[in-house]
């Protein structure tokens, strides 16, 4: 029981402190005070979303305790230098192309989404940005050290589908399966199996041997009958 307590009271102050959770896509972290992503010095983790670039999401967050206010989303291609509102009431995508939307109504009570349209490119390091702003604590600071931000991100990377390898290319692995045409100048592939090749020059060249080790064959039987 003792233990129990103890384990409680450890998890209160990191519920109490969680404002909003980004559910979809999965958040980086579930802390969420300190600028741009959550934690201090919070940097790119391994639970990655693949998504389709020029994809409509929706990104979906859960508010755990209430504030009048409003939410922003922003899209970063390459890291995670978001801006920060300069008041409560700009509309910041009007100016900062990172900002996918702005303004995003606080309704009150529970889960929350927003359907966006990402950017239509390819990117490996891009990360996705949910900010809480709150009103009811005037006047509105970007101090770090103000209550009125919350942060939560999703590391993203953005991939079109089959762009693992150059279109056109053969996908598949050579090095796995012994019988896969390996040849680069359209001739039939070796068959491995037999030991043999039928395909090319050095087939050709084969076939002619074959055939006249069978005429000496054929002109040695004709001579033990003779």
């Amino acid at each position: 029981m003792k233990t129990l307590v103890v384990a409680a009271t450890l998890l209160v102050p990191s519920v109490a402190a969680a404002h909003i959770q980004l559910s979809y896509p999965p958040a980086r972290t579930t802390e969420q005070k300190s600028r741009p992503c959550g934690p201090a010095n919070s940097t790119r983790g391994t639970n990655v979303t693949v998504l389709e670039p020029g994809a409509t999401i929706e990104v979906v967050w859960n508010e755990t305790i209430n504030h009048p206010g409003h939410f922003r989303i922003s899209f970063d291609p390459d890291g995670q230098d978001f801006s920060f509102p300069p008041d409560p009431t700009s509309d910041t995508g009007l100016t900062d192309p990172l900002v996918l939307k702005d303004l995003i109504p606080d309704v009150q009570g529970g889960m929350t989404s927003y359907s966006v349209t990402l950017p239509d490119i390819e990117c490996d390091n891009c990360t996705l940005q949910v900010i809480q702003l709150m009103t009811d604590k005037p006047p509105y600071t970007t101090d770090p050290a103000s209550n009125d931000l919350y942060f939560q991100c999703a590391d993203i990377k953005l991939e079109r589908a089959g762009s693992g390898g150059d279109a056109g290319d053969d996908t598949t692995d050579d090095t796995t399966d012994d019988t896969t045409d390996d040849t680069t100048d359209g001739t039939t592939p070796t068959d491995v199996d037999g030991g043999c090749s039928t395909g090319g020059a050095s087939g050709l060249a084969g076939i002619a041997i074959l055939g006249a080790l069978g005429l000496v064959a054929k002109k040695r039987r004709g001579l033990r009958r003779a």
